[in-house]
């Protein structure tokens, strides 16, 4: 029994958190669940007890699945240890679990006289170049990214980087929406 209050508990904290986070007032937040703001106030208080048919509406609203809600796995283990990925001309490193609504992955981007297919997908995407230069084909524009410079652009513009010249290093970051979409092939051009 102590153990459910206590995951109860962590549930309620996060809920609060998060809508203060995304920086949602009580009736802000019952707009978008469709519930009132008494009954988030009363859940966040503990004053009412927690049930799927609360906690669904109050995840949607709030963006993060049930499973990042009820997870009272702790947090023993906060180092990421990446593991690289090689496909073709690009080695990537996730450097987040997959729980989350974004992803951040470390590239490294081989030159390659290929030009890669240009995709589109919901969302957006943000890279920061640490090395190099890449080129992101964006549509009909081709834009030079050199390193220390960021961009950041709607996905559902055909896209695609590559390396300019030498070997490139950027860290990305997109949604989960993007993560499945992010799996380039080159094409021969």
């Amino acid at each position: 029994m102590a153990e459910l209050h206590e995951i109860e508990q962590v549930v309620r904290t996060r809920l609060r958190s998060l809508r203060h986070t995304l920086g949602l007032s009580l009736d802000e937040l019952a707009a978008r669940a469709n519930l009132s703001a008494s009954t988030i106030s009363r859940v966040e208080t503990g004053k009412r007890t927690i049930s799927l048919d609360v906690l669904l509406p109050l995840s949607g609203a709030l963006q993060v699945g049930l499973d990042a809600l009820l997870d009272v796995s702790g947090n023993d283990d906060v180092v990421i240890r990446p593991a690289p990925s090689s496909s073709g001309a690009r080695t990537t490193w996730m450097l987040g679990r997959a729980t989350g609504n974004t992803i951040a992955v470390k590239i490294r981007l081989e030159p390659t006289d290929r030009t890669p297919e240009q995709r589109v997908h919901p969302g957006h995407d943000w890279f920061f170049v640490i090395d190099g230069r890449v080129r992101l084909q964006l549509g009909d524009r081709e834009i030079m990214v050199e390193t220390g410079e960021a961009a950041e652009f709607a996905t559902m513009t055909p896209h695609a980087l590559a390396a300019s010249d030498d070997p490139a290093e950027l860290i990305m970051i997109f949604d989960r929406d993007g993560q499945r979409a992010h799996v380039h092939h080159e094409s021969t051009g």
